[in-house]
């Protein structure tokens, strides 16, 4: 803290990448930053598959490979669609010198990041909770905790898709149930070998699932399997209205998921060390709040910044902390916090992938609700159908299956389905590609 007591330059609420990569911005510019935390450390309260990408963390940390916690370097990603018993498994498999990700245990990453923030200076207070934002004539100028009142110039919110913060000064209204997914996730424990036997891949070498259909067959909802080096995280993410309509309980469809045939053989024998839930915002370009006003910005989670198309958060964060750091450096300088110049952080956002990606899926949501049980049950259990025709050997012509398949494809949505279907995917590439 400075001379004027409780007074910093920036608090920034959240220790997740999006609040501590804002933080060192600030810091690295000679200016006092401070991080709230409502955890027992940075990290702990943070859950994710999880990969974080190569190139996001070095424009914050360029050599952090030598020192972050580091699992495995991810060289082969895999999209299964699984049926009841069967699968169809499609991989992308590449060796590049500078790995594209890495898998990491998100407590130890976010724990060694707060550290490498507070090397630079910035403070980080543990188990504090903030309870609400002060203002003064409309302008946010702190934080009120459970101790005691701290005052800044700017206050950064990266207090996760909750964010009770933004919307109480009316930066965002309440979250719809089908803009946010739980994800439920289990770290289980496995012998290195084991893991490098089962996934084909070296000491050093990582392994990405992302999984389709299963007990989530007709649901809005994805499974992911990460490698570590020890141990096989695995878990999946549901809409929270897709719970609330049927009742099923997201740890259910996890172990429905682990004792698929196509999967139980990866965990076999293995020891569950960790369970872990948490939301995930997923309403998309198309649900972001206000992201600043007089004195505050909103960042990461809290900001909806979520690539679902991609399973990309944490890059996304880091980048929307980063620009907010930026933004709160200038404002500083010129002594000006008014909204009109932090406004500028919206605008670099927009001119970055962050809100150019998320702009690309805009309308990608509204087509998986409103197709939903087809697109993630119908048309999953064609593509299986598919290739247990195509590998059969039955005795019968292999014209006369290709015909069938295709009769009953067409009998099972009809013209006007198929037709309608194949409109809103059109529909949609279009948005991606040209709109």
């Amino acid at each position: 803290m400075n001379d004027k007591g409780n007074k910093t330059d920036v608090i920034i609420v959240g220790g997740g990448p999006a609040g501590i990569s804002a933080a060192i911005t600030v810091a690295r510019a000679g200016y006092e930053a401070i991080v709230i935390e409502r955890g027992s450390f940075a990290g702990s309260k943070n859950v994710f598959g999880g990969a974080i990408y190569t190139e996001s963390v070095k424009e914050l940390f360029p050599e952090f490979e030598k020192s972050a916690p580091l699992e495995r370097k991810n060289i082969e990603h895999k999209f299964a669609i699984l049926g009841e018993n069967d699968s169809t498994i499609v991989s992308y498999r590449n060796t590049p010198e500078t790995p594209v990700s890495y898998s990491v245990i998100r407590g130890k990453f976010d724990r060694w990041m707060a550290e490498e923030a507070k090397k630079e200076g910035v403070i980080v207070a543990e188990e504090t909770v903030v309870r609400e934002l002060i203002q003064e004539q409309g302008k946010v100028i702190g934080v009120k905790t459970e101790l005691e009142d701290y005052y800044a110039d700017i206050v950064i919110l990266a207090d996760g898709v909750n964010s009770l913060l933004a919307k109480q000064i009316g930066l965002r209204k309440d979250i719809e149930p089908k803009d946010v997914a739980v994800s439920v996730k289990e770290v289980i424990k496995i012998d290195k070998q084991k893991i490098n036997d089962r996934f084909l891949i070296n000491d050093d070498e990582g392994c990405i699932y992302t999984l389709f259909g299963g007990s989530m067959l007709g649901k809005l909802g994805l499974g992911f399997v990460y490698t570590n080096k020890d141990s096989i995280s695995i878990g999946l993410g549901i809409t929270l209205d897709e719970l609330s309509s049927t009742g099923i309980k997201p740890y259910e469809l996890l172990e429905d998921i682990k004792g698929h045939p196509s999967i139980a053989p990866l965990i076999k024998d293995g020891e569950i060390v960790e369970y872990s839930a948490h939301l995930i915002p997923e309403g998309g370009y198309k649900k972001m709040p206000k992201l600043f006003s007089d004195g505050v910005m909103v960042v990461g989670d809290a900001a909806m910044l979520v690539n679902n198309m991609h399973w990309e958060g944490t890059n996304l964060a880091l980048k929307s902390g980063i620009l907010a750091g930026e933004t709160a450096i200038l404002a500083l300088k010129e002594k000006d916090f008014s909204k009109k110049s932090l406004k500028r952080y919206d605008k670099k956002l927009k001119q970055s992938f962050v809100i150019k990606d998320l702009y690309t899926y805009r309308n990608l949501m509204d087509v998986m609700h409103n197709k939903r049980k087809i697109f993630m049950d119908i048309y999953f259990k064609k593509i299986n159908a598919f290739f247990e025709m195509f590998t059969s050997v039955n005795g019968i012509p292999k014209r006369k299956l290709y015909w069938q398949f295709i009769c009953d494809f067409i009998k099972s949505r009809g013209i006007c389905g198929l037709t309608s279907d194949v409109w809103a995917v059109v529909k949609l590439v279009w948005s991606v590609l040209i709109k």
